[in-house]
């Protein structure tokens, strides 16, 4: 008889003064994904497949995860800081979301400085890339390039919460 393992990860959903933020946690308590929705599946579907989790649990809290979303909302913008994340890409993916946790809130750059930061300086559409496929917004957070000028550029989440965002911490 053969036994399959499915991976089962928390998810919770709290209100913001953005609206609703879901994160789907692993059982240790990294984040997988995050974003600004109530609907864990379109969480589920941008976590890599080798993290992706078979199986959600309801919770009402995870624990240091929902602090410090309520918290940054709140106005403390270095609580999202201390909170591991997890995810799956090739080495450089991996290095620019470690370079965007690094990026301080009210310091936005351009795409073109982020390709800078993560050790490519050419490859500004690689560094856009990496903020494309970062399932676990805010704790990494790609709200915080914008294209040369200040233009918003894309985001998963809608321009409003990009602005609001930005604005929340400018």
């Amino acid at each position: 008889m053969t036994s399959t393992t499915t991976r089962l990860a928390d998810v919770a959903t709290v209100d913001t003064l953005i609206g609703p933020f879901t994160a789907i946690v692993d059982a240790d308590g990294a984040v997988l994904a995050s974003g600004w929705t109530a609907e864990p599946g379109e969480l589920t579907r941008v976590v890599h497949p080798s993290l992706r989790p078979g199986d959600l649990r309801q919770r009402a809290s995870l624990g240091a995860v929902t602090r410090a979303i309520l918290d940054y909302h709140a106005g403390d913008l270095t609580a999202i800081d201390a909170i591991p994340v997890r995810q799956h890409s090739g080495e450089f993916l991996l290095h620019a979301w470690d370079v965007l946790r690094k990026v301080p809130a009210g310091e936005p750059v351009t795409y073109t400085e982020f390709a800078g930061l993560s050790g490519r300086p050419a490859a500004t559409r690689a560094a856009a890339n990496a903020c494309a496929r970062n399932a676990a917004a805010l704790f990494v957070p790609c709200h915080r390039v914008l294209r040369i000028g200040g233009a918003l550029g894309g985001f998963r989440w809608g321009l409003p919460v990009k602005r609001w965002l930005l604005d929340h911490e400018g």
